[in-house]
């Protein structure tokens, strides 16, 4: 079984044998030395990978590359609600962006939303609106996008949905106007 570590999201190979039939599974990552619980039954929500990856995750898709703040045309911001996007953790914990564009980078410095974590690529990641979920991808940062503890190239969120670049956690609400 593959598994990744949550915290750095080094990916190690655990031993069928090891893993059994046991549901959960604890191991200590060999590069950052943190420990992981891996939960070994698989959700009918569990993250999935798509082959071929979506257009919002592809590397030729529009707007990705050097063109990171154009606008897809599927991207709007909804009618009836704002988009929050919250620190829960991390540098900037308490801090909240109202989402003004359906489209937005994340990271350090020169990006639409910059946060203060030292582990956050410049240009980490990019949130596209989509009315009522959110496409969140990756922009091939150094040290990854995290949603539900797996480290993901892109992913659909939802409301209250939490995911993590670096040390930060941030967490999507769509609040009514």
């Amino acid at each position: 079984m593959q598994a990744a570590c949550r915290h750095c999201g080094t990916e190690h190979m655990l031993k069928d044998s090891d893993v059994g039939a046991h549901p959960k599974v604890q191991f200590q990552c060999a590069k950052c030395g943190m420990k992981t619980v891996v939960d070994t039954r698989r959700s009918p929500n569990a993250t999935m990978v798509i082959s071929p990856l979506p257009s919002f995750a592809r590397g030729d898709a529009p707007g990705s590359s050097g063109n990171l703040v154009d606008q897809n045309n599927g991207s709007k911001l909804p009618a009836t609600h704002d988009v929050i996007l919250t620190i829960i953790s991390g540098p900037g914990k308490g801090g909240t962006h109202k989402l003004s564009k359906p489209r937005v980078v994340v990271g350090r410095e020169g990006s639409d939303i910059a946060l203060q974590d030292p582990e956050v690529s410049r240009h980490h990641c990019v949130i596209e609106v989509r009315d009522a979920y959110v496409n969140l991808r990756d922009l091939d940062s150094t040290n990854g996008t995290f949603f539900e503890e797996e480290r993901v190239r892109a992913a659909m969120l939802v409301n209250d949905a939490e995911f993590r670049i670096g040390e930060t956690i941030l967490r999507i609400n769509f609040t009514p106007k």
